[in-house]
């Protein structure tokens, strides 16, 4: 059988024997998966030529804040971080000194081959004509491996892009894990994926594959019937009252009550393990649209700091992709 065939599609819920079993001395554990990439104006049309690098110089002060409360981010590098000397230059430092681990990301506009059009629906690498898909897959992993000095097992497709093809072209390329599923979300509307009926604990796309989505969850009186959620107009009354809302964990756009409301609702039902991520931009203010100022970044680093300690006082530890893979079963 090819590998295509015999590899779940990663756009495609899995069924529930899918499910991977964390050995028991695995805990309850957290990890962060950051998306390391260029600047852009996200209120605007992605660009090709848009792929300033600036804002790493910014990431290692602040991963050396991340380790001083025990956490090794794991950076998930794109092609102009990896391309452009000075990125280049201070990633590689930050991995030799065991400050972060790395994985892929794929921005599809800014990676070669550039044989397509950029447009919306391309910007969803699993949208592209398999062989188009494979070759930027292919670039961009040489392209790490001889920057950052080994081989990334760990992929994301950039805004969470992947489609039918996608994890038989990771098998190819020797990863291991995809983390590209966010779970609850529904992209389709722009060209992309339907994570609507994912789930948020890790399963196997096949063997030697695994799948981490990252963490989400619904919160508020409502949260038991999630199925509401799926109905536009009643989202904003309901989030309004606060009787359902759906939270992502991240500090970007989750205020820090609701992602401890989330984090508490988890632990309660044993969730062992979390996934939280940010853009690596955000660590600077006038990159994204989540820290536009000086009360912006001390909110984001406030987030972190309140998760933390929510983590330190339940016994949650963190851990990095290398730990997932060895506890699941």
């Amino acid at each position: 059988m090819s590998i295509v065939a015999s590899t779940r599609r990663i756009d495609v819920a899995p069924p529930t024997n899918a499910q991977a079993v964390l050995s028991p001395d695995f805990g309850r554990r957290f990890t962060i998966f950051a998306d390391a990439e260029e600047e852009f104006d996200w209120s605007r049309p992605l660009r090709r030529n848009a792929t300033a690098t600036t804002a790493i110089a910014a990431l290692p002060a602040a991963t050396r804040r991340l380790n001083d409360r025990g956490v090794v981010p794991a950076y998930l590098v794109d092609f102009p971080v990896v391309d452009q000397e000075r990125s280049a230059a201070t990633m590689r430092a930050m991995v030799d000194d065991g400050e972060c681990t790395f994985g892929t990301q794929l921005h599809p506009w800014v990676n070669p081959p550039f044989d397509e059009i950029v447009s919306g629906p391309n910007s969803f690498a699993g949208s592209l004509p398999i062989e188009l898909e494979r070759a930027k897959l292919r670039a961009l992993t040489e392209k790490i491996t001889e920057t950052l000095g080994s081989r990334p097992v760990v992929y994301r497709a950039g805004r969470y892009g992947v489609g039918a093809n996608t994890a038989a072209l990771l098998l190819e390329q020797g990863y291991r894990m995809d983390v590209s599923v966010r779970s609850l979300f529904d992209y389709s509307a722009e060209g992309g994926a339907d994570f609507t009926r994912h789930p948020i604990t890790p399963y196997w796309l096949t063997d030697g594959l695994l799948e981490a989505p990252l963490t989400a969850g619904f919160i508020g009186a409502l949260r038991r019937w999630p199925a509401l959620f799926g109905v536009p107009r009643l989202r904003g009354p309901m989030a309004a009252c606060g009787m359902l809302g759906r939270v992502p964990l991240t500090p970007e756009g989750t205020p820090l009550s609701e992602a401890l409301t989330l984090l508490r609702h988890l632990l309660d039902n044993d969730v062992r393990l979390f996934s939280l991520s940010f853009h690596t931009p955000s660590v600077e203010i006038g990159h994204t649209p989540y820290v536009r100022d000086q009360a912006d970044l001390r909110q984001f680093w406030a987030w972190w700091d309140g998760v933390f300690d929510l983590f330190a006082r339940e016994n949650v530890l963190p851990c990095v992709p290398a730990d997932i893979l060895a506890a699941a079963r």
